[in-house]
């Protein structure tokens, strides 16, 4: 008998996956070889397979660009923590201008204080938390006032209680980061950024300011800023502005953004703009007027209406969306990256590389 012959067994071709509809087809003059994962066009060739022409096409769509949509809602989820100091002494608008900058009550005086509070003999850290949600997205922020800075009639070393604060929320955070059983998401206290309120004298910066700010640019972020700008006239704002910045260079004080962490040349141009216009001039103001038909944010003078969202009156717009909408993510970067990194290696190095001992350290025993 003769024996019966299998015929090859016949696979069906592979499915197409099919394309988003916002995907465009690859360009027939493009090059060969990888090509379209920026894009989402996930074409390659591979040697070896197929046509004698050099390869064969992977099948179908990638979607390596969906990344950034998963990236998203991870992040949505966990939601956002941001840190604010405010540090100046008494009747300079503080806690007025953090409530107009993310237009609510997030000052202490919303949270249990009240006029009758005196002036702290000492300076105090006073911490108030709130969660403000926009457009879907939760971020919990936090203030932290330092009521009794430069109010005393000797300050000497005020900015100690601040200088410690800071170094215990690292401190905190190291702790959490070096145990063996972690916690997924370690709670951020740190400090992302403290914004340094100069009076507006138009003569020079008090050498309280200088002190500070040369003892705390190496441990955190400051801005710093020209309160109720709208006591100056135009001539002796800009004046005074260009006096502030070349003292801070003849102290060698570094504010943010700092030169050396630009990342590029697109980022290192619009830190140049930045650190132009530094320090910014402005005011704050929690109360509404009319004016032209709009209700706007501003300050009544016996002169007219100082409007705080103005450019033309004051410079509270540029701080706004320099520190909320371009630059907050890169705060939490430098304080992460820099600030932090910092004190953790000499922490542990101081240690030998073990595991932190006490909070009860004092600032000086790391910068001084």
């Amino acid at each position: 008998m003769s024996e019966s012959i299998v015929p090859p067994e016949v696979r069906p071709k592979p499915a197409v996956p099919a394309k988003p509809p916002h995907v465009a087809a690859p360009s027939p003059t493009a090059p060969h070889g990888p090509s379209g994962l920026g894009g989402g066009v996930g074409v390659d060739r591979v040697p070896g397979l197929g046509h004698s022409g050099g390869g064969s096409t992977l099948l179908g769509y990638i979607g390596i660009d969906t990344i950034i949509e998963q990236m998203r809602k991870k992040t949505m989820k966990a939601g956002f923590d941001f840190n604010i100091m405010i540090v100046g002494h008494s009747g300079l608008g503080k806690s007025t201008l953090v409530n107009t900058l993310f237009k609510s009550q997030v000052s202490r005086w919303s949270s249990g204080w009240g006029s009758e509070h005196k002036i702290p003999k000492t300076v105090e850290i006073k911490a108030v938390s709130h969660v403000i949600e926009e457009g879907g997205v939760k971020m919990k922020l936090t203030v932290i006032d330092t009521p009794g800075f430069g109010d005393q009639i000797n300050n000497e070393n005020c900015w100690d209680p601040i200088s410690k604060y800071i170094n215990e929320q690292y401190e905190k955070f190291l702790k959490e980061e070096v145990n063996i059983a972690r916690k997924k998401r370690i709670p951020d206290t740190r400090v992302h950024c403290c914004l340094y309120f100069i009076s507006p004298t138009g003569h020079s910066l008090r050498q309280l300011d200088i002190e500070f700010m040369k003892h705390l640019s190496r441990v955190v972020n400051i801005i710093p800023v020209i309160a109720k700008s709208d006591t100056m006239t135009l001539d002796e704002k800009n004046e005074f502005k260009h006096r502030v910045r070349k003292e801070l260079e003849t102290h060698g004080i570094e504010y943010y953004p700092q030169n050396e962490f630009d990342d590029d040349m697109e980022d290192k141009n619009e830190n140049d703009k930045i650190r132009e216009t530094m320090p910014f001039a402005v005011v704050g103001s929690d109360k509404e007027f009319q004016v032209n038909g709009k209700r706007v944010l501003g300050r009544k003078t016996a002169w007219g209406v100082v409007e705080v969202e103005n450019p033309n009156h004051c410079e509270f717009a540029l701080l706004r969306d320099f520190l909320i909408r371009s630059h907050l993510q890169d705060l939490k970067e430098v304080t992460h990256n820099i600030h932090y990194e910092t004190y953790r290696a000499r922490r542990l190095n101081d240690n030998g590389g073990l595991h932190p001992i006490s909070l009860n350290l004092q600032p000086k025993e790391f910068w001084d």
